[in-house]
């Protein structure tokens, strides 16, 4: 706790996370906006809390969670309810746009980015952020078990969404051959 008597201190721990934490933002909402807002909330809610982190070395997770929470806070506001009627069973989006891009990083962002909310949180977490099952588990206030099979469900998804896309280009750069009588 000696660490943050000092006012400057927290602000500077805080600080040094900002980054990190509009990564994992903009990794969930794919808007930065939105991700500089909750980055920003999430620094003013720490500042206002700094009395509850109780270890300095788990400041990052303390952060996050409150990132986390921010997010599910955001998502709860702004739902959509949507009849089910109006919705399309297509395939959703132009694959050809999608894979015909050069940017690999934009790629693999956008395929991430039809996960399911709470398996794309748990992926980002440990795969981008470096965080231990366990602190995921703190961070999202569930289970490790829980995080383990969400963790596994999404990097199963994810391969079977870029082995599609995969082949869906590799499809369509193929040439055609023609019967010419």
């Amino acid at each position: 706790m000696r660490f943050f008597k000092n006012h400057s201190n927290i602000r500077k721990a805080i600080e040094n996370q900002r980054p990190h934490l509009f990564r994992l933002a903009f990794s969930w909402c794919h808007n930065e906006q939105l991700a500089q807002d909750l980055v920003q909330d999430t620094c003013v809610k720490a500042l206002e809390k700094s009395e509850q982190l109780r270890d300095a070395d788990k400041v990052a997770g303390w952060l996050t969670r409150i990132l986390v929470n921010l997010h599910r806070d955001h998502l709860r506001r702004e739902r959509e309810f949507v009849d089910i009627a109006e919705l399309s069973l297509s395939g959703g989006g132009d694959p050809e746009k999608l894979v015909g891009s050069a940017d690999t990083g934009a790629h693999v962002r956008s395929v991430i980015a039809r996960l399911g909310e709470e398996q794309r949180k748990v992926l980002t977490l440990v795969d981008l952020s470096d965080f231990t099952y366990a602190e995921v588990a703190r961070i999202m206030d569930i289970p490790i078990g829980t995080v383990m099979s969400r963790l596994c469900r999404a990097r199963r998804q994810l391969k079977t969404l870029l082995e599609e896309s995969q082949a869906a280009s590799a499809a369509r750069t193929r040439p055609e051959l023609r019967l010419i009588k």
